[in-house]
């Protein structure tokens, strides 16, 4: 009572330090919080978590959704035109940098297509959607199915689809160099293309094959029409490497490409990864669509938020991916007063997300595989992997 109106109490430690209420209250909670068991099922149904964000929140805006197209667009063609013009050594590492940013920014505004987040216009979303990543060679269908399988299932050790761990048997059969390449940086931040052809270690199929396991046969009219218009960006491509050379190709659009994959492996990476405290992945009756949502992680990216249209602000996204990029912040704000510490409050970042590095390899260094029983299990380390290095 006291706290909550404002009132201050105070006493005396063992070493005569003053202590006032507020830093009881404070070490209570923090101390609540380290006791959290974040596999406990959680006390609240996903309607409550709904019925606490704000209605306007839902509401999708196809007029603003194309205004951030319009936007991007026009940042990626003033950018090329700047280092076809400049052609400078002292400007081409800013190109390559801010272009391939541009192309994650491109990349995110394709993925509210998929999502059907960006308009509730069917036709729309899939034809913005087919530009946006074709422009970048990634198949729109194939993805937006693939990753429709890693919402639906978000969490679950066998039937996740982005970034799941691998169960210890499979784990121990992959040789060194499969290793080496998934858990060593930086090789891990350029896995998407591979991925894209041949998925993760364990799964079969790929996203350019209209038979593969990923689909359905109802499906495979739309996984021909996206991969078509990803081959059709790769001739246009190839062509344009023609008239202005393949070292200049390489250096407007090669290297802009392999910053947009190592922005896209990162930060998916770290959507479920990268917390200071290993978190759950459920398998069998353990597993919810709830509880493995709430395992998803916020994260700051500081000055590349906007940028990349908040796709930082994660785990309510997961939970209802239907919500446009704009609205996450102010729905995550609802839907914190219901979450509690099924939230994990991201770390504030400075202008560049320099604080994420150190989780990143933190977590490549531990997370290897996960064991072959239990319905709840956590990430374990196999400590010879990196033998030189401690973790």
């Amino acid at each position: 009572m006291a706290v909550s109106s404002g009132a201050r109490l105070s006493k005396s430690g063992a070493d005569g330090e003053v202590f006032d209420g507020q830093q009881q209250y404070e070490g209570i909670g923090k101390r609540a919080a380290d006791k959290f068991d974040p596999a406990a099922p959680p006390p609240f149904k996903i309607a409550d978590i709904r019925a606490a964000i704000p209605a306007r929140c839902w509401v999708k805006s196809p007029w603003r959704s194309l205004s951030y197209v319009v936007w991007d667009v026009a940042a990626v063609f003033a950018l090329l035109a700047a280092a076809v013009y400049i052609n400078s050594w002292a400007f081409w590492p800013v190109y390559w940098i801010a272009q391939g940013t541009m192309f994650w920014a491109l990349f995110v505004l394709g993925h509210d297509c998929g999502h059907g987040s960006f308009s509730d216009n069917t036709t729309l979303n899939n034809v913005v959607g087919h530009v946006l990543h074709a422009s970048i060679l990634v198949p729109h269908h194939g993805w937006r199915i693939s990753h429709r399988t890693h919402h639906q299932n978000h969490g679950h050790v066998e039937k996740d689809e982005s970034w799941v761990p691998l169960p210890e048997n499979l784990y121990k059969k992959l040789d060194f160099s499969t290793k080496f390449l998934r858990y060593k940086i930086p090789f891990p931040m350029f896995a998407y293309p591979l991925y894209l052809w041949y998925r993760s270690p364990g799964k079969t199929g790929s996203h350019f094959n209209p038979y593969s396991d990923l689909f359905k046969p109802n499906g495979r009219g739309l996984i021909v029409t996206s991969t078509m218009c990803w081959a059709a960006m790769g001739v246009f491509l190839l062509y344009a490497s023609t008239i202005v050379g393949p070292n200049m190709m390489f250096k407007l659009y090669g290297v802009p490409y392999l910053i947009f994959v190592m922005w896209l492996d990162t930060v998916t990476y770290l959507h479920h990864h990268g917390y200071d405290k290993k978190l759950p992945w459920y398998r069998s009756k353990e597993w919810s669509y709830l509880r493995g949502g709430l395992t998803t992680v916020d994260q700051d990216y500081g000055f590349f938020n906007k940028i990349h249209h908040d796709i930082g602000t994660h785990v309510i996204h997961h939970l209802f991916p239907q919500i446009p990029h704009y609205h996450l912040v102010e729905a995550t704000r609802g839907a914190k007063r219901v979450l509690g510490n099924y939230y994990r409050e991201p770390r504030k970042s400075g202008p560049v997300p320099l604080h994420l590095i150190p989780a990143l390899l933190k977590s490549l260094g531990r997370d290897h595989y996960v064991s072959d029983n239990g319905d709840i299990v956590y990430y374990q380390t196999d400590d010879e992997l990196f033998p030189s290095k401690k973790i």
